[in-house]
């Protein structure tokens, strides 16, 4: 009779013993689950500094767009400064920025052929150098190569006394079959304008 108690006691502890280890266990994973979902909550809240955006339009029959990210210019002197001079920029932030049309443009007396296209710029004090380059999909500036541009042109700055935070690029329609690109950022402003090829 002593040995059966002496068994059944050994069993209680154990099957009792179990019972907390597995609640031990869940409500740690439930802990690690809970700071998971709290951990991405954090993430979702914090936005990003040169968030991916995109302009686009209908010009003619022309669809444009634009793809980029857009860096801001948080205290930071961007021109001379955090984009040097005389250097190539992939005129955004991260990947380079690209332009996509279903229609020939003329560009610059150029003509840029209906596909997909990487936009980059030489910045300058003066005047700018802008490179519309048939490799569209390249991280930053790092295989840029000036043999593959397709169009490549200069162009004149607007500078204003005042800021545009967030890079921006605009798509705007000025007549039936003609319109303008613009990329505008801290005090500066490029202006690209096009024409339609129907």
């Amino acid at each position: 009779m002593k040995h059966t108690i002496y068994l059944l006691a050994i069993t209680v502890l154990l099957f009792t013993g179990c019972k907390q280890e597995t609640k031990n266990n869940m409500d740690s994973n439930m802990n690690h689950e809970a700071h998971q979902v709290e951990q991405t909550n954090e993430s979702a809240n914090k936005k990003p500094l040169s968030p991916h955006t995109s302009a686009m339009a209908m010009i003619g029959a022309a669809h444009i767009h634009i793809d980029y990210s857009s860096p801001g210019v948080r205290g930071r002197v961007i021109f001379g400064g955090l984009v040097g001079y005389d250097n190539v920029w992939q005129a955004g932030a991260h990947k380079a920025t690209w332009i996509e049309t279903n229609k020939a443009l003329v560009i610059a007396g150029n003509t840029l052929p209906a596909g997909k296209y990487g936009i980059f710029t030489i910045p300058s004090k003066g005047d700018w150098t802008v490179m519309i380059n048939k490799k569209w999909d390249q991280h930053g500036k790092d295989e840029y190569d000036q043999n593959d541009d397709v169009i490549r042109f200069s162009t004149s700055p607007n500078i204003s006394e005042n800021i545009q935070e967030h890079l921006e690029y605009k798509v705007s329609k000025t007549d039936e079959t003609k319109g303008n690109i613009s990329l505008a950022w801290e005090k500066l402003t490029i202006n690209i304008p096009f024409e339609v090829v129907e």
